[in-house]
């Protein structure tokens, strides 16, 4: 069965709270500390790898042509960099378990 709930800033530091015995303060500003570390890095157009978990990847996408699905028009869709994840071995494995 599918859980809808999602794990949130303020989870990940409870539970870094409850299992480190740092204070909600603190674990909350890990929790931050590392987000910023990592928006930071993308920012500058390096991609992100966490071992065990995945890697955030830049791409950039050509311009291409595309259609307006109500009047079938072709409009030019403008060249842009996209983020991607590509999850670990070890993640496929344990979410394939589940």
């Amino acid at each position: 069965m599918r859980s809808t709930e999602t794990l949130t800033r303020a989870a990940i530091a409870e539970a870094i709270h409850r299992k480190l015995g740092l204070s909600r303060a603190e674990s909350l500003a890990m929790v931050e500390s590392i987000l910023q570390h990592m928006c930071a890095a993308l920012a500058e157009g390096e991609n992100v790898k966490i071992s065990g978990f995945g890697t955030f990847l830049l791409r950039d996408k050509g311009e291409r042509v595309g259609r307006n699905p109500k009047t079938g028009i072709e409009v030019p869709i403008t060249p842009r960099r996209v983020l991607t994840f590509r999850a670990s071995q070890m993640l496929k494995d344990r979410i394939a378990r589940l």
